[in-house]
């Protein structure tokens, strides 16, 4: 009898609260610049490891709040550490749902972690 109830309760977790997550990895993601700093050779200064996130939210399946972007992860990160680009960057992308079959609540989340760097000097226009 304990065995069947504890049985029921993992399907039902499962059921209740699921998700799936993807990663990726970019090599540079900047504010401003673009190729124009690769092609010049523009020196920087290392600002350290920093992360950066941001969120969607969806209630019923169709009252959605947030942003959940890449761009506003990496404005989130640039924010944090005053920095004008990421470099070694990694992108996760998760969507999470709460009873999914019903979509009473669910939210997909944006997380871009890497190296924050400061340019030195003037930075070249994008082209």
């Amino acid at each position: 009898m304990v065995r069947s109830i504890r049985s029921a309760a993992i399907v039902l977790g499962a059921l209740v609260a699921s998700g799936c997550t993807s990663t990726g990895t970019l090599g540079m993601v900047t504010k401003t610049g673009g190729s124009a700093v690769l092609k010049n050779g523009q020196s920087y200064q290392d600002l350290g490891a920093v992360s950066g996130k941001s969120c969607r939210y969806f209630l019923l399946g169709v009252f959605p709040w947030g942003d959940g972007t890449p761009s506003d992860a990496v404005r989130d990160a640039l924010e944090k550490s005053g920095g004008d680009a990421l470099i070694n960057a990694t992108v996760e992308t998760g969507l999470y749902g709460f009873i999914p079959i019903y979509q009473v609540f669910s939210y997909t989340c944006t997380t871009i972690s890497g190296t924050a760097i400061k340019f030195e000097g003037e930075v070249p226009p994008a082209r």
